[in-house]
């Protein structure tokens, strides 16, 4: 097992693997040919030559990352896996034996260099944007899992690094899988077409947290198992003890040095079809009603919170008129009333428009209906306009193949800032009070002291890479 970087160890290295990352750019020309005729996108195309298949390094291949590891190992090589639990990391090597083994995604990266063409990342939110600079800034494909970052400046470094790389055909996709269903991009295609009239407020609510929110930190500590890299899990957050049931697996997700909470975890799930649909980037105030957060260190039981948008272009174009988009979670949940008689589900979006009304019981925006149902019984679907997907990790090696980053719909361009808006609802949270937010510079007006809210510090030794200011 390849042991971790120390802080203070050289920058990020390139090693071999020329000749192989030459022969796929000049092989992406035939895996760009037109990928999007008649309402459907040309799936992907395998090779039995391993020159021609991606190389994927993996950071973080248990829970969700299980699954990414797997995905890319259909449509690639897995030649890296790495995980702060060597366990974990036995684990799949037992799939993918030929992959080198890593507990610090610095040193994999250094050490197998242009031998990797993407990485995905699936780990805590605290750690994603480290490792997705890291990959966009040695000019690696990347997948990421949602939210995209655990920080809005964190969002903002990734945005610029995509930007200054998909002119080199770098690809990129966040891990909201809602996204390639058919079903959310004719969301998004009914909303456009302006079928509800105009749209003047959404309502989102979730199921979460199911896991513990609203504590203090426990005092009980202890050394972590020889096999669980401690030190690798905290990254860029601040130094503190292990303890053997408060932190990992899964529970760190209520955690406010490691994860983003209820809103973090399902917003871009849930709030994709209405973000895009709409745009709603750029919230000019927003405002949190909530239990509380306890010490500093965790977020909230339940929480309700308001986004409010100005009128403004929408991608497509057109101009959408203002709109409040309400975020409800931990039991609550919108009036009953709104849904027009039908069934208020344990997760759900609902868009309200002078028309019409879009309910989706579904956290991924998969499945709707229209309201009231009278009404919209004999309506006719819009023109199909969106490209329709062969499947989320599909569609990002699609793009990876061909070297076109717009074949991924949640590539960074659109993921950074649905991730923006949703974690500017954590930022109200942690401020406790109205954050109104200038939409030209992105910077907090009031309270001014709410901007160091906007990032953090990093613990020595950890970095965004990247020559990106934000």
């Amino acid at each position: 097992m390849t042991q971790p970087r120390k802080a203070g160890d050289g920058p990020i290295g390139a090693n071999g693997g020329a000749n192989r990352r030459d022969f796929l750019k000049t092989s992406a020309a035939a895996a760009s040919a037109a990928w999007w005729v008649g309402g459907t996108a040309f799936g992907f195309q395998d090779s039995k030559n391993p020159m021609e298949r991606l190389n994927f390094a993996c950071i973080g291949v248990d829970g969700k990352g299980s699954s990414d590891t797997d995905d890319a190992g259909r449509f690639g090589n897995i030649v890296g896996l790495c995980d702060i639990n060597e366990r974990n990391i036995e684990k799949k090597a037992s799939r993918f034996p030929n992959a080198k083994k890593f507990v610090d995604f610095r040193e994999m990266l250094d050490q197998l260099g242009d031998e990797v063409d993407a990485i995905t990342v699936s780990t805590p939110d605290h750690t994603h944007a480290t490792a997705a600079s890291l990959g966009l800034s040695t000019g690696k494909h990347v997948f990421c899992q949602k939210p995209l970052t655990w920080s809005v400046n964190e969002s903002r470094v990734l945005r610029a690094l995509f930007e200054q790389q998909k002119k080199n055909g770098v690809c990129t996709q966040m891990g909201n899988q809602g996204t390639a269903t058919t079903g959310l991009r004719e969301g998004v295609e009914l909303i456009r077409s302006g079928m509800l009239g105009d749209v003047t407020e959404v309502h989102v609510w979730t199921n979460r947290p199911i896991w513990p929110q609203g504590e203090g930190r426990p005092q009980e500590t202890a050394e972590p198992p020889k096999y669980v890299h401690w030190d690798l899990f905290l990254g860029p957050a601040a130094e503190r003890p292990y303890n053997p049931t408060a932190y990992i697996p899964f529970k760190w997700r209520g955690w406010v040095d490691f994860g983003t909470g209820a809103l973090g975890d399902m917003a871009c799930h849930t709030c994709n079809l209405p973000v895009m649909a709409l745009s709603l980037f750029d919230a000019e105030s927003v405002v949190a009603e909530s239990s509380g957060i306890v010490e500093n260190e965790q977020y909230p039981k339940a929480s309700k919170i308001v986004f409010q948008f100005p009128e403004r272009q929408g991608m497509d174009g057109k101009t959408y008129p203002a709109c409040t988009l309400n975020w409800y979670d931990g039991g609550n949940k919108p009036d009953p009333s709104l849904l027009l008689g039908e069934p208020l589900n344990a997760s759900g979006m609902l868009a309200i428009g002078k028309e019409g009304r879009l309910y989706s019981p579904h956290d991924y925006g998969a499945e709707w209906s229209l309201l009231p149902k009278a009404k919209f019984m004999d309506y006719k679907k819009p023109e199909a306009v969106l490209p329709r997907s062969p499947g989320h990790f599909e569609e990002f090696a699609n793009a990876c193949r061909a070297r076109k980053p717009e074949m991924a719909m949640s590539n960074f361009d659109y993921a950074t800032r649905l991730t923006d808006t949703i974690l500017f609802g954590n930022v109200a949270m942690l401020a406790g009070e109205k954050v109104t937010v200038d939409r030209k510079t992105g910077k907090i007006t009031a309270p001014e002291s709410a901007n160091k809210l906007l990032g953090r510090e990093y613990r020595e030794g950890w970095k965004l890479y990247g020559d990106v200011q934000v």
